[in-house]
């Protein structure tokens, strides 16, 4: 019993009350400052593995290209395990909550879903491929006795499958994270992840389909037979030049010869197309399409093109090829920067620097004769391919030819085989429609020879290209400008071979250049109007499969211009999108320019 009195014992009891929530409330803000604390330390440690993992990209990339396996291999171990760590430092049971609290949670959320991002990138992709690498080299491609070892690219299959699964799955999980309320370094962190991740799964899908394509189409699996087109970019078509030497080209496990070859005009002319066209094709074309091989390229669409060449092959020679492949003098100039200088039957010596103006003007002045000319372009072809199938070049140097062929539209691949074909739809090679997406809404600008000769070496074209949100329903405008210039000299009509000028066999005054010039839109979008030099254009309108097309004819005297600017309506879904225009390559090729626009008049008619 208290000796208190009951006064002060009523006391104590009542102040204990307070003490005790006190007490509570000084525990949970120690437990509150530990917890930030300990998600402070364990976010700074994150950091710096984050740091190290990015920093660790940058020495794998350099690695890979200078060919240092052994380094990389130890580099991506070192990248799994930074970006294992900053995983396991932002997932502990006092992170999973504190991403819960008021304004810090966002943040906390996001940075522990970048790094789950970049740990499933580090051990299903970057992993994967490291133990590859080695077998993935350069050199390794390279012939060797006239044959490419095809082994390492099967055996890299299932490991690049799986690094450009992971990349997709990591791409999409990057774009889901709420960057709405984060502070702005995280928001940059997040972004620069986006970006990277954006383009590395592009280049990963892209790398893939090499890797499961190529072994086959190079023979690993049975032998293969290619028809090979050379474009002529002298006499434009949609799809790049006329074809004015034809070959067959054989690969027999990673072993590639050519074979059979013959002058693109010795194909038809055939009664009626050699296979069904579309009515588009054939209103927008001719049903010369598919019955010259001088003009199956007349349409943009490569897998036509493919297909009407490959019916042409087995009509004249009775043999059915398992696809078509197609490269121009500009390519070979790049491949030649590879190869180095190649000597000709014709005692001429080809290099990077002259091969466009020997084989596109030179030899017309050179070689009267069409036959000469046709067989002295198979032959300078045929002449870069023997020193490449025996591995006279250099690898890293044609690999970088390669690209910038297929960047350009230079070069363009179509398989017979529909599983193979549906891989490389939609890839640079495939030579597909413009499409439109949340990122890009892509227009294409193709040219086709109206004039009958090769006075295209003397066109220069120009595109440029812009788009802005101009209407209250929210669809986007696109313009598209086209600007061509005749730059053959002013005597063109007398300076020049007949054989180059066409002599006006077909209606063009001689030293002029008609041009055919087919503006196209993505599905879904709609024609709104056209200029040419600010007057109201006289020009065709039409549709190609659900493609929206504008098209005109220009006749350009020697030092004329002239500019076209047609306008399309998009999608409103596709608003922000950015811009792109693609356009048939010419012997010299510019960049598309950005194209600026009132949108009270995107074509302005004076």
């Amino acid at each position: 019993m208290s000796d208190l009195p009951e006064s002060r014992r009523t006391t104590a009891r009542q102040g204990s009350g307070p003490r005790v929530v006190l007490w509570i409330v000084l525990a949970i803000v120690l437990l509150v400052l530990a917890a930030v604390v300990w998600v402070g330390v364990r976010g700074l440690l994150a950091k710096q593995h984050l740091e190290r993992s990015v920093s660790l990209v940058d020495t794998l990339k350099t690695q890979v290209t200078a060919g240092n396996s052994d380094a990389a291999k130890r580099t991506a171990e070192q990248l799994q395990d930074n970006a294992g760590s900053a995983r396991s430092l932002t997932g502990d049971p006092v992170w999973g909550a504190a991403q819960y609290t008021p304004f810090f949670g966002t943040n906390l959320r996001a940075v522990r879903q970048v790094a789950v991002v970049v740990d499933d990138v580090a051990t299903g992709a970057v992993r994967p491929v490291a133990r590859v690498i080695v077998d993935l080299n350069a050199q390794a491609f390279a012939p060797k006795n006239g044959r490419i070892n095809l082994q390492p690219l099967v055996d890299a299959q299932p490991a690049v499958a799986r690094a450009t699964k992971t990349l997709t799955r990591a791409d999409v999980a990057a774009e889901r994270i709420d960057t709405t309320s984060t502070l702005s370094p995280v928001t940059a962190a997040v972004n620069r992840l986006r970006n990277a991740l954006s383009s590395v799964s592009q280049q990963a899908a892209t790398a893939n389909k090499v890797v499961q394509l190529a072994p086959a189409m190079l023979g690993h699996d049975g032998d293969r037979n290619y028809l090979l087109l050379f474009q002529n970019n002298a006499e434009l078509r949609a799809g790049g030049g006329i074809p004015g030497a034809v070959a067959l080209l054989q690969a027999r496990d990673g072993a590639i010869s050519l074979g059979d070859q013959a002058a693109g005009s010795s194909f038809g002319p055939y009664d009626e197309p050699v296979l069904p066209l579309s009515t588009d094709t054939e209103s927008l074309y001719g049903n010369i399409t598919g019955r010259y091989m001088q003009d199956v390229n007349l349409t943009p669409r490569f897998d036509v093109t493919g297909a009407l060449a490959r019916e042409m092959w087995k009509q004249k020679f009775g043999q059915q090829v398992d696809g078509v492949l197609a490269i121009d003098p500009v390519t070979l100039s790049y491949i030649l920067r590879a190869t180095g200088p190649v000597r000709l039957a014709t005692g001429d010596t080809m290099t990077s620097s002259n091969a466009v103006k020997l084989l596109l003007s030179d030899v017309y002045a050179k070689y009267p004769d069409p036959k000469v000319q046709d067989a002295f372009f198979a032959s300078a072809a045929s002449a870069v391919f023997d020193k490449v199938s025996t591995g006279g070049f250099d690898t890293k140097k044609l690999v970088v030819a390669l690209t910038e062929g297929t960047a350009d539209g230079r070069l363009r691949l179509w398989s017979a085989d529909s599983g193979e074909q549906q891989q490389i739809a939609g890839s640079a090679i495939a030579g597909t429609l413009p499409s439109a997406s949340k990122e890009t809404r892509e227009f294409g600008v193709y040219l086709n020879d109206g004039t009958g000769s090769k006075m295209d070496y003397y066109l220069d074209k120009k595109v440029a290209v812009g788009g802005s949100v101009c209407r209250k329903d929210g669809r986007p405008t696109s313009v598209v400008e086209v600007t061509l210039k005749n730059t053959a000299p002013a005597d063109a009509a007398s300076s020049l071979p007949e054989y180059v000028t066409g002599g006006g066999a077909l209606g063009t005054q001689p030293g002029n250049i008609k041009t055919l010039v087919a503006v196209y839109a993505p599905s879904n979008a709609i024609y709104f109007g056209a200029s040419q030099d600010g007057k109201a254009a006289s020009l065709q309108t039409t549709m190609d499969g659900d493609h929206p097309v504008a098209q005109l004819r220009t006749v350009l005297g020697p030092g004329q211009t002239t500019t076209f600017r047609v306008a399309f309506l998009g999608e409103a879904k596709y608003a922000s999108a950015s811009v792109q225009a693609t356009s048939t390559p010419g012997v010299r090729q510019s960049e598309t320019q950005p194209l600026q626009f009132d949108c009270a008049r995107p074509v302005p008619v004076g």
